[in-house]
């Protein structure tokens, strides 16, 4: 039986300003969940999101409040070892909020899977791999600083895939400072561009031009999420992948686009999705309609970057590889023992359900009070 749910918010300061073209971030909220059980069995699920209200409808102290004051008192007493069916249950009588479901349905996930002494894979249909390659984001805004970030990150086989945040300069700014990094890194490394919505169909169309013929390898939602027929002429015009991300909030999302023939790849990203089994569904979609998969972050932290990668260790195939990294971008950490990152990849958790525990004095420390 669920016996208690607690919402805790942690304010962690960032290792360097983060900017995309909506907000810049110096301080991550990590939004995370706790599922506790008659049985003892306790879950942990996370909710992070990105910039507030900047980026999505679902900021951090919303979530917070849906899920104490409206979505916890549905689930408080509900069988703890029917995942499926608590949240049927919340799905059916609560509208939106993709983050919170997430958040919970993890919590629930992941209690069961301890529950049964199992990794959490393999509740999701048991992983097919077990390290996942990660690319880094390089969003100083600084080209030398940002080319300077990338040489260290190959020096330590860390990382060997870059991803640039673009759309808050001019088209052509933007492009030139991008250009420059993929000049600098050359064939060592994959450089990619998130332009976050920023651009027009027609700022699209030039920059993307630009961006191919520069050797750039990705381009991810270069316009709004709404216009999936830009999105579409877009992939239609290029070479270059062009990727969904904040077009796709879920299997229907998956349908529409694919339908729409509007994009090479998809982010696949828990939180948009609305949790595990929703991601699930989106990669299924993909893999029937011929989509690629990469699996996508909203910069959480360990808890919500185990659960993904859980989720990605399952997918058949991975072409884009994942951006799992958003516990590195932290200058605290949460856990007992931190995630592990080496050869450039991550190192998908092997214990029990999410294989990963929280610090319970880091977390009060970090508890917004």
């Amino acid at each position: 039986m669920i016996q208690h749910i607690e919402t805790f918010l942690l304010d962690v300061p960032t290792i360097r300003p983060h900017k995309l073209s909506v907000a810049t971030m110096n301080t991550q909220t990590l939004v995370l969940v706790r599922i506790r059980c008659a049985d003892g069995v306790t879950g942990w699920g996370e909710a992070t999101t990105i910039g507030g209200l900047n980026y999505g409808e679902e900021s951090p102290d919303s979530i917070k409040v849906n899920i104490d004051t409206h979505i916890a008192p549905l689930m408080i007493g509900m069988d703890a070892s029917q995942p499926a069916r608590v949240m049927a249950k919340v799905r059916k009588t609560i509208q939106g909020n993709r983050f919170a479901k997430c958040a919970l349905e993890t919590a629930l996930l992941d209690a069961q899977a301890r529950r049964l002494n199992l990794p959490l894979s393999e509740l999701l249909g048991g992983r097919v791999r077990d390290a996942l390659p990660v690319a880094w984001t390089l969003a100083s805004g600084d080209t030398a600083k940002d080319i300077a970030e990338a040489e260290h990150m190959l020096d330590i086989r860390r990382h060997r895939i870059f991803k640039l945040k673009i759309g808050l300069h001019s088209v052509d700014d933007d492009v030139a400072h991008v250009l420059a990094i993929k000049r600098a890194l050359g064939s060592r490394a994959s450089v990619r561009v998130d332009v976050n919505q920023a651009w027009t169909e027609s700022e699209a169309v030039r920059g993307i031009a630009m961006l191919e013929d520069g050797g750039i390898d990705l381009v991810e939602q270069p316009v709004k999420a709404r216009n999936i027929g830009a999105l579409a002429r877009l992939k239609r015009r290029f070479d270059v992948a062009i990727m969904a991300d904040e077009a796709l909030h879920g299997p229907e999302d998956a349908m529409a686009l694919a339908h729409a023939d509007a994009a090479d790849v998809y982010a696949v990203k828990i939180t948009q999705s609305g949790g595990l089994l929703p991601a699930l569904e989106v990669a299924t979609v993909a893999r029937l309609a011929g989509i690629d998969l990469y699996g996508g972050t909203m910069l959480e932290g360990g808890i919500g970057t185990a659960a993904t990668a859980h989720v990605c260790a399952t997918f058949p195939a991975l072409a884009w590889d994942t951006e799992l990294f958003g516990p590195l971008l932290l200058t605290q950490e949460v856990l007992r023992e931190p995630l592990v990152y080496r050869d450039f990849m991550l190192q998908v958790p092997t214990g029990p359900g999410l294989g990963v525990d929280i610090d319970t004095d880091k977390l009060h420390a970090l508890r917004r009070k």
